[in-house]
């Protein structure tokens, strides 16, 4: 009797009473937790649930179990017989383990506190949604969802359990980088910024792909170890292929937010954070080479454009990706590793042959190069910087990485720097960027009512598709 109580409660406070008889799983009540308040005191250690133990996910779990502040609760991976999964299990061999995150969350809700979720992009939605909904911390994984509404969602939830710690993984914004940009926007060093260059010019996965290609790739045996119905979570059927996992997922438009939601989110997250940039207004696709429904472009430039936000101008931001799209830089930059094969522009510059992935930063008085993560900016020309060495400000040092921050806010003794009010519209730029890319369109933006206003297609796209039969409950707050 007291079972069906608590599921009862549970569904009623997450809205989820009309969907809960197409759901056959045993939902856990954890009332205790979703008014959790920390009380861990020092040497005590947060009880984490990790959801996706191989590749990125794997590395999650190391990161964790680094902190020290970890004591792993449950494992959950749709394919527990994956060679990089049995690695993780090898290590930790007595961690209850679990193929089906309902199922985990069923028998193990009540000794969890925490969750780190490390799956493909299009399974972030549903774990979060449901571990927010039984009281659970959360630390997901870049880009925090696929779709706008989902990122949007994800974010009502969070405020709506507002005593519960949430993080995006982008690693480096608890790193140097983080400290510096703020220090210097607090110093008045970094102002009256009007132009952002991001890029990531490196081999991707889909790169070489046949472009022409009139369908998804044919249907192959599913690994007799992976849980396949899982894996595709919300989203709406495909037939499985071995190009759709381990990474793979990231090629597609159904699964993964391509180049820009998997390194955007190291390069553009504190200009985007500091200066306030909010959602843009304008995004416009400069370049889209290969083009095709199915998978993300052999490089793009796409134009972001973002309003005046109080005293500060407005921001275009102009994202390069490809291995042959290598943004302009500005004199003075630095490089020496050049392709005598390009020729020089009609200004005589010449381009660099390859960067690695970063930002160049253009202020009216200043510009500032820098690389992804948590690489520090530079002030170039080198002359300039020199001028400036007297002016800037001292950095603090990051008290914690990004995992220790996490498992920190969690027992009450740090806030979370990458928190679901802070990653979300990141999180919405690169969705929104990603839908010009799917359209190769220029796309007009309202970021009052949230609403593309060019494009009923795109403007459907907010949304996607309806979620699959039998997960059409996580989308209610």
């Amino acid at each position: 009797m007291k079972a069906n109580q608590d599921r009862r409660t549970f569904l009623k406070n997450s809205g989820l009473i009309a969907a809960a008889s197409a759901f056959p799983y045993i939902w856990v009540n954890s009332e205790k937790h979703s008014s959790f308040t920390p009380t861990k005191k020092a040497g005590d250690k947060v009880n984490l649930a990790c959801i996706g133990i191989g590749n990125q996910g794997g590395s999650d779990v190391m990161s964790f179990h680094k902190t020290g502040l970890a004591n792993f609760v449950a494992f959950c991976d749709v394919d527990m017989g994956a060679p990089q999964t049995l690695e993780v299990l090898k290590k930790f061999p007595d961690v209850p383990r679990f193929q089906d995150f309902r199922t985990m969350f069923d028998k193990m809700g009540n000794q969890i506190d925490a969750v780190a979720i490390g799956v493909p992009d299009h399974a972030h939605f549903a774990i979060t949604m449901m571990a927010l909904g039984l009281g659970k911390h959360v630390y997901v994984e870049k880009p925090m969802a696929r779709t706008f509404n989902e990122i949007e969602l994800m974010m009502k939830a969070a405020k709506k359990h507002s005593k519960l710690v949430t993080q995006m993984g982008n690693q480096g914004h608890s790193e140097a980088n983080y400290f510096q940009f703020k220090a210097y926007k607090d110093a008045g060093i970094i102002k009256d910024v009007t132009a952002i260059t991001a890029h990531m010019n490196s081999a991707r996965r889909w790169h070489g792909w046949n472009t022409q290609i009139k369908s998804f790739p044919p249907a192959e045996a599913i690994p007799s170890t992976l849980d396949w119905d899982i894996w595709m979570g919300v989203t709406q059927p495909h037939d499985y292929n071995k190009d759709f996992i381990n990474g793979q997922w990231r090629c597609w438009f159904d699964y993964g937010l391509g180049a820009l939601g998997d390194w955007g989110a190291h390069i553009i997250d504190t200009a985007h954070q500091f200066l306030d940039l909010g959602l843009p207004t304008e995004i416009n696709m400069l370049r889209a080479d290969g083009h095709n429904p199915y998978f993300y472009p052999q490089s793009s430039t796409i134009l972001f454009k973002f309003p005046e936000r109080g005293n500060m101008p407005p921001v275009d931001i102009t994202w390069y990706d490809g291995v042959n799209n290598i943004p302009p830089v500005p004199q003075g930059y630095g490089v020496t590793e050049l392709d005598p094969n390009i020729p020089p522009a009609s200004n005589g510059k010449i381009q660099p042959a390859k960067l690695n992935p970063g930002k160049i930063i253009y202020s009216k008085d200043l510009t500032f190069k820098g690389g992804s993560h948590g690489s520090t900016l530079s002030i170039i020309p080198p002359e300039q910087a020199k001028d400036m060495a007297s002016k800037l400000p001292e950095v603090p040092k990051s008290p914690s990485n990004h995992y220790a921050n996490f498992l920190k806010a969690c027992m009450g003794q740090e806030e979370t720097r990458s928190p679901f009010a802070i990653a979300g519209p990141l999180s919405q730029v690169f969705s929104l960027g990603c839908m010009a890319q799917k359209l190769n369109t220029k796309l007009i933006f309202d970021p009052k009512s949230k609403q593309i206003t060019n494009n009923t297609l795109a403007n459907s796209l907010l949304k996607g598709a309806a979620p699959r039969k039998g997960w059409e409950q996580y989308y209610k707050v």
